[in-house]
Protein backbone atom coordinates (compact mmCIF):
# COMPACT_ATOMS: atom_id res chain seq x y z
CA UNK A 1 0.00 0.00 0.00
CA UNK A 2 1.37 3.49 -0.98
CA UNK A 3 1.83 5.82 1.50
CA UNK A 4 -0.17 9.30 -0.14
CA UNK A 5 -0.37 12.19 2.04
CA UNK A 6 -4.10 13.16 0.12
CA UNK A 7 -5.36 11.88 -3.27
CA UNK A 8 -7.34 14.01 -5.59
CA UNK A 9 -10.05 12.94 -7.63
CA UNK A 10 -12.03 14.18 -10.34
CA UNK A 11 -15.54 12.12 -10.76
CA UNK A 12 -18.49 12.09 -13.17
CA UNK A 13 -21.33 10.08 -13.64
CA UNK A 14 -23.80 10.47 -17.00
CA UNK A 15 -26.56 8.86 -18.61
CA UNK A 16 -27.63 9.11 -22.06
CA UNK A 17 -31.47 9.37 -21.75
CA UNK A 18 -32.88 10.56 -18.38
CA UNK A 19 -33.60 7.61 -17.10
CA UNK A 20 -31.06 5.82 -19.82
CA UNK A 21 -27.72 3.98 -20.22
CA UNK A 22 -25.37 5.11 -17.55
CA UNK A 23 -21.63 5.39 -16.65
CA UNK A 24 -19.18 6.37 -14.09
CA UNK A 25 -15.53 7.86 -14.97
CA UNK A 26 -12.99 9.02 -11.87
CA UNK A 27 -9.05 9.95 -12.33
CA UNK A 28 -6.97 9.51 -9.38
CA UNK A 29 -4.22 11.41 -8.26
CA UNK A 30 -1.52 11.75 -5.76
CA UNK A 31 -0.13 15.00 -3.99
CA UNK A 32 2.40 14.99 -6.09
CA UNK A 33 -0.01 14.91 -8.90
CA UNK A 34 0.76 11.64 -9.98
CA UNK A 35 -1.91 9.80 -11.80
CA UNK A 36 -2.43 6.57 -9.66
CA UNK A 37 -5.92 5.31 -10.89
CA UNK A 38 -8.63 5.83 -13.22
CA UNK A 39 -12.14 4.49 -13.21
CA UNK A 40 -15.12 3.92 -16.39
CA UNK A 41 -17.47 1.59 -15.79
CA UNK A 42 -20.97 1.06 -17.44
CA UNK A 43 -23.25 0.49 -14.37
CA UNK A 44 -27.01 0.57 -15.90
CA UNK A 45 -30.01 2.14 -16.62
CA UNK A 46 -30.55 5.19 -14.12
CA UNK A 47 -30.86 9.24 -14.51
CA UNK A 48 -27.74 11.70 -14.67
CA UNK A 49 -27.74 12.58 -11.10
CA UNK A 50 -28.34 9.03 -9.90
CA UNK A 51 -24.94 7.72 -11.92
CA UNK A 52 -23.46 11.22 -10.14
CA UNK A 53 -23.95 9.76 -6.93
CA UNK A 54 -22.33 6.27 -7.84
CA UNK A 55 -19.72 7.50 -9.03
CA UNK A 56 -18.82 8.85 -6.06
CA UNK A 57 -20.01 5.85 -4.35
CA UNK A 58 -17.67 4.16 -6.92
CA UNK A 59 -14.67 6.19 -6.31
CA UNK A 60 -15.01 5.89 -2.14
CA UNK A 61 -15.27 2.66 -2.83
CA UNK A 62 -11.97 2.27 -4.85
CA UNK A 63 -9.63 4.47 -2.64
CA UNK A 64 -10.41 2.64 1.04
CA UNK A 65 -8.12 0.28 -0.42
CA UNK A 66 -5.50 2.53 -0.84
CA UNK A 67 -5.27 3.89 3.02
CA UNK A 68 -5.25 7.65 2.58
CA UNK A 69 -6.67 9.69 5.13
CA UNK A 70 -7.17 13.00 3.01
CA UNK A 71 -9.06 13.28 -0.21
CA UNK A 72 -10.12 16.18 -2.42
CA UNK A 73 -13.18 15.36 -4.43
CA UNK A 74 -14.09 17.31 -7.50
CA UNK A 75 -16.98 17.53 -9.28
CA UNK A 76 -19.23 19.36 -11.75
CA UNK A 77 -22.48 18.24 -10.43
CA UNK A 78 -24.09 21.37 -8.60
CA UNK A 79 -26.40 18.80 -7.57
CA UNK A 80 -23.72 16.55 -5.44
CA UNK A 81 -21.96 19.37 -4.65
CA UNK A 82 -24.86 21.04 -2.84
CA UNK A 83 -26.77 18.16 -1.16
CA UNK A 84 -23.69 16.20 0.44
CA UNK A 85 -22.27 19.40 1.88
CA UNK A 86 -26.33 19.65 3.05
CA UNK A 87 -26.66 23.26 1.38
CA UNK A 88 -29.99 21.38 -0.35
CA UNK A 89 -32.16 18.79 0.96
CA UNK A 90 -32.52 15.35 -0.82
CA UNK A 91 -35.81 14.96 -1.92
CA UNK A 92 -35.21 11.95 -4.65
CA UNK A 93 -35.30 8.25 -2.27
CA UNK A 94 -32.78 6.79 -4.47
CA UNK A 95 -30.47 9.32 -4.28
CA UNK A 96 -31.27 9.58 -0.65
CA UNK A 97 -30.39 5.51 0.08
CA UNK A 98 -27.03 6.55 -1.80
CA UNK A 99 -26.33 9.31 0.15
CA UNK A 100 -26.71 7.57 3.52
CA UNK A 101 -24.14 5.00 2.21
CA UNK A 102 -21.93 8.52 1.22
CA UNK A 103 -22.19 9.99 4.36
CA UNK A 104 -20.71 6.84 6.39
CA UNK A 105 -18.08 6.43 4.09
CA UNK A 106 -16.89 9.75 3.59
CA UNK A 107 -16.85 9.95 7.94
CA UNK A 108 -14.32 7.89 7.92
CA UNK A 109 -11.82 10.26 6.45
CA UNK A 110 -9.67 12.99 8.58
CA UNK A 111 -10.13 15.27 5.87
CA UNK A 112 -12.67 15.59 2.78
CA UNK A 113 -12.54 18.68 0.24
CA UNK A 114 -15.68 18.30 -1.88
CA UNK A 115 -15.10 20.87 -4.51
CA UNK A 116 -17.53 22.32 -7.15
CA UNK A 117 -15.58 22.61 -10.90
CA UNK A 118 -16.48 23.66 -13.86
CA UNK A 119 -16.81 21.03 -16.91
CA UNK A 120 -14.06 22.09 -18.50
CA UNK A 121 -11.87 21.01 -15.93
CA UNK A 122 -13.17 18.03 -15.55
CA UNK A 123 -12.65 16.48 -19.04
CA UNK A 124 -10.78 13.59 -18.32
CA UNK A 125 -13.41 12.22 -15.78
CA UNK A 126 -16.03 12.83 -18.67
CA UNK A 127 -14.42 11.17 -21.37
CA UNK A 128 -14.40 7.91 -18.79
CA UNK A 129 -17.69 8.01 -18.92
CA UNK A 130 -17.86 8.02 -22.45
CA UNK A 131 -15.93 5.76 -23.20
CA UNK A 132 -17.80 3.71 -21.22
CA UNK A 133 -21.36 4.35 -22.73
CA UNK A 134 -19.88 4.04 -26.09
CA UNK A 135 -18.04 0.48 -25.34
CA UNK A 136 -21.61 -0.58 -24.03
CA UNK A 137 -22.84 0.24 -27.23
CA UNK A 138 -21.16 -1.95 -28.96
CA UNK A 139 -21.91 -4.90 -27.60
CA UNK A 140 -25.33 -7.09 -27.99
CA UNK A 141 -26.95 -7.33 -24.63
CA UNK A 142 -30.12 -8.70 -25.76
CA UNK A 143 -31.93 -5.55 -25.98
CA UNK A 144 -33.82 -4.61 -28.92
CA UNK A 145 -35.44 -1.47 -30.24
CA UNK A 146 -36.73 -3.18 -33.77
CA UNK A 147 -39.95 -4.49 -34.18
CA UNK A 148 -40.57 -7.49 -36.58
CA UNK A 149 -44.11 -7.70 -38.09
CA UNK A 150 -45.61 -9.00 -40.60
CA UNK A 151 -46.20 -7.46 -44.18
CA UNK A 152 -49.13 -8.44 -46.25
CA UNK A 153 -48.51 -8.53 -50.31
Amino acid sequence: MADYKHLKVYFDGGSRGNPGPSAIGAVIYDNTGNRVGELSEYIGKYTNNVAEYIALEKVLEYIEKLGVREIILLTDSTLVHNQVKKLWKIKDKKILDIYLRLAEKLSKYEKVDLRLIPREENREADKLVNNALDSRELKYEGESSISFGEIED
